[in-house]
């Protein structure tokens, strides 16, 4: 009985296997097919060509009008506004008498270092004089001397140590009028400093003061007078744009006063460093402004183009795809996709610049993704001409 047991238990462990068994392969029949789905026909991917052209993208940048010159204008010495002859909005030539100022004190040393200098003429007139009395006597002495006995020797002696002094006492009178001359000059030469007058044509945009003020170095500007008939246009200028700036080139822009008119001028300089916090290079145009339209201190409205010295790639912006990684597009090449590293540069609209291993003519996917991996098998379809 036992034993029947035991053989029963056997057989049923056999068809349980045989069981399995057939359920594992009935499950794996199916597989195939799915296999065989896998491999079946490539994607299709849309594709555009990589295009050559010269960049030419027009821009509107910001830009201030200044004077091209700008000064302010202050007392160098200390006095009182004896009289001024302009106002704001005076129109003045270079040279012209702008205001005159009156110091008494100045006056009284003038006065003073012209009588000094006087009194140094006549010291060295003097010495002059005893000069030329000591040598005469000198010479006579010396001339005695020749003879034994009729003048000590001694005498000759003292009448050259004369001599000498006097000589002395001459240089001393002359460098001393020298410098009384100096200093005379010196008070004469600020003594011109009472007349203010324009350093430049220009017109006078602010006045601070008026007849029988104080003024001095200390205190502020008198007048502030602009060149106004030559302007200078400041354009900040993007870093992405400074490679292609020539000098000579004629820009125009527009101003919120003069609506709908157009104004230009040329490039005249730039600072040739960019400003570390807005990356952007200042741009100078130097602008006539004859008629006087323009005022310094506008604001312009910069029609700017970018350009570039050869010619660039360009892709639609679509094809170029950006990871945390890398950014790139999908290039086709014999029917099998790539990934080629780019940078991006500058948008020319519907197509933005592109600089890496590319060429005119490479086919890339319109739709850039990572998702389209490098080595794919694919089937390639023309994108339609963007209109």
């Amino acid at each position: 009985m036992r034993f029947q047991q035991i053989r029963h238990s056997i057989v049923a462990g056999v068809a349980a296997g045989l069981a399995t068994g057939a359920l594992a392969a009935a499950q794996s029949g199916p597989a195939q097919p799915a296999a065989a789905a896998k491999s079946g026909p490539p994607p299709t991917v849309t594709v555009t060509m990589v295009s050559s052209q010269m960049l030419d993208r027009p821009m509107m940048l910001p830009g201030d009008l200044s004077a091209f010159q700008d000064v302010e204008i202050r007392a160098r010495v200390a006095g009182f506004v004896e009289a001024i002859g302009v106002d704001r909005g005076s129109a003045v030539k270079k040279g012209q008498l702008l205001a005159r100022l009156a110091a008494p004190e100045l006056t009284a040393q003038r006065v003073e270092s012209e009588a000094k200098v006087q009194g140094a003429l006549s010291q060295r007139v003097e010495a002059e004089a005893k000069l030329a009395a000591d040598e005469s006597t000198y010479q006579h002495l010396k001339t005695a001397a020749a003879t034994p006995g009729v003048v000590a020797g001694n005498d000759v002696e003292v009448a050259l140590k004369a001599v000498d002094a006097d000589r002395a006492r001459v240089e001393s009178a002359r460098q001393n009028e020298k410098a009384q001359q100096q200093v005379a000059r010196s008070t004469r030469d600020i003594e011109t400093y009472l007349r203010i007058v324009a350093p430049f044509d220009g017109v006078v945009t602010d006045r601070n003061v008026h007849e029988g003020s104080l003024v001095g170095p200390g205190t502020p500007a008198l007048l502030r007078v602009q060149e106004v008939s030559h302007l200078r246009l400041v354009v900040a200028v993007p870093e992405d744009a400074v490679a292609e700036i020539a000098r000579g080139q004629t820009i125009t822009f527009t101003v919120p006063a003069f609506p709908g008119e157009k104004f230009s001028g040329k490039i005249a300089r730039s600072s040739r460093a960019l400003d570390p916090r807005t990356r952007t290079m200042p741009v100078e145009l130097d602008v006539v402004n004859t008629d006087g339209k323009l005022s310094p201190g506008m604001f312009a409205n910069v029609a700017w183009t970018m350009h570039r010295a050869r010619p660039s790639l360009f892709v639609p912006p679509s094809a170029i795809a950006t990871t945390t990684e890398r950014t790139f597009v999908v290039r086709v090449r014999n029917g099998e996709t790539e990934w080629v590293d780019v940078k991006r540069g500058a948008a020319m609209g519907p197509l933005v610049e592109v600089f890496g291993s590319l060429s005119a003519g490479d086919q890339v996917a319109v739709r850039g993704t990572d998702e389209l991996r490098a080595g794919t098998r694919v089937v390639v379809k023309l994108a339609a001409p963007a209109k």
